[in-house]
């Protein structure tokens, strides 16, 4: 890809934001995560683990019943409510462990209040569907098969150039575009690429992606206002998470260690390391 920007581990300790004395909590970055459900509860809470563990200083999840419990469950430092109206946060993470089809009315016309909001919004899975139209801006993070829905939403193919694609979905939604594979690519509205290959085969498991949000809603929490794209911050994230990837599989700097199967929470948990790594 001739035309496109490769991240590095430079580019990202740019956007890696550490605290100052003059800090608090709530200048750090504060996130909001309205994600998972009574059937996919574990999204809810690889999602809020990824935001703290990337830095956030405020974590606010909404939703109820089993998700609620376990995001309570297992990080007691997250504010939970039931809705998201009057929530003061500077990015949003929505869709992850959630499905369109069984999607409430209620939750519908809430998802499109945070979507026309002026706050930027990470948007996977369940929520892909209503991005088109939308004012907010949008990061959309979809895999192979939800790009390829999404496209056709679209009334285009995706086609087998998947640069060409996310361009093309970019541009007609006046979203960032990151898909993620083996190379994720982040394509914004006026063309612009950067690839990021970070990670290692062992983050293709169950879960990474929603680590994956939590972590992007962090750095474009604590990057809101400063002179940086979102496809940069998105490139950012994407080479945070994988690093952290190759951090919890064991994965060589060299790549001569093959590394060892791991589990979403693995990541999450190494992002911290991975964190230390960049700034050094």
């Amino acid at each position: 890809m001739p035309d496109a920007r490769e991240w590095s581990r430079e580019d990202t300790a740019r956007l890696v934001r550490v605290p100052g004395p003059e800090d608090d909590k709530y200048s750090r970055g504060v996130v909001g995560l309205r994600t998972g459900s009574p059937a996919y509860p574990g999204a809810a809470v690889l999602g809020v683990e990824a935001a703290w563990r990337s830095g956030a200083g405020f974590v606010r999840y909404i939703g109820e019943g089993r998700a609620a419990d376990a995001v309570i469950a297992r990080r007691p430092e997250t504010v939970v409510s039931a809705h998201a109206a009057g929530a003061r946060v500077g990015a949003w993470v929505i869709g992850s462990g959630t499905d369109a089809a069984s999607r409430s009315p209620e939750a519908e016309q809430e998802l499109r209040a945070l979507l026309d909001g002026s706050v930027p919004v990470v948007v996977d899975a369940g929520a892909l569907d209503l991005a088109p139209g939308r004012r907010a801006p949008l990061l959309l993070t979809p895999h192979g098969g939800e790009f390829a829905r999404l496209a056709r939403q679209l009334g285009a193919e995706p086609g087998d150039d998947r640069a060409v694609g996310a361009r093309r979905v970019a541009q007609e939604l006046g979203a960032t575009v990151l898909l993620k594979g083996a190379r994720t690519l982040i394509a914004d509205p006026d063309g612009t690429l950067i690839t990021v290959e970070a990670g290692t085969g062992w983050l293709a498991t169950a879960g990474t992606g929603d680590v994956l949000g939590g972590v992007l809603g962090t750095l474009l929490a604590a990057n809101s206002g400063t002179d940086a794209s979102i496809a940069e911050i998105a490139a950012a994230g994407a080479w945070l998470h994988g690093h952290a990837g190759r951090l919890a599989a064991g994965v060589g700097a060299d790549g001569g260690e093959h590394g060892h199967p791991i589990v979403a929470l693995d990541v999450a948990e190494a992002l911290p390391r991975a964190i230390v790594d960049v700034l050094a």
